[in-house]
């Protein structure tokens, strides 16, 4: 069953390409953007992020990873003890921030 669905999809991708249906589409010509972070959410939920990212908006969770990202990179060029330590306080808050933000969604999305 897998590979008749794997033959019919490459037929309709061969016949989108012969009939130039594929062409002239944004983004066309340059690399894929990075997307390994939805390996590890489920299809639903990375269509949607998807979906939000391409519209310009981003969930709560992925704009506080942002700045829990470039806090842990403040740390790490950190010079001083006293520049850590601001650091090291503003990422305990971001990390609290975010698995707040991703367990709050996680039962939103358990409830439906």
């Amino acid at each position: 069953m897998p590979h008749s669905f794997d033959r019919l999809t490459e037929r309709q991708i061969q016949k989108a390409l012969a009939e130039g249906q594929l062409q002239h589409l944004e983004g066309e010509g340059q690399p894929l953007s990075d997307r390994s972070g939805e390996a590890f959410s489920d299809m639903a939920t990375a269509v949607a992020v998807r979906i939000m990212a391409e519209a310009g908006t981003l969930p709560e969770e992925f704009k506080i990873k942002k700045l829990l990202d470039a806090a842990k990179e403040t740390y790490r060029t950190a010079s001083g003890d006293e520049e850590k330590h601001v650091a090291m306080a503003l990422i305990a808050d971001l990390q609290q921030r975010y698995n707040i933000a991703v367990e709050a969604r996680r039962r939103f999305l358990a409830d439906r």
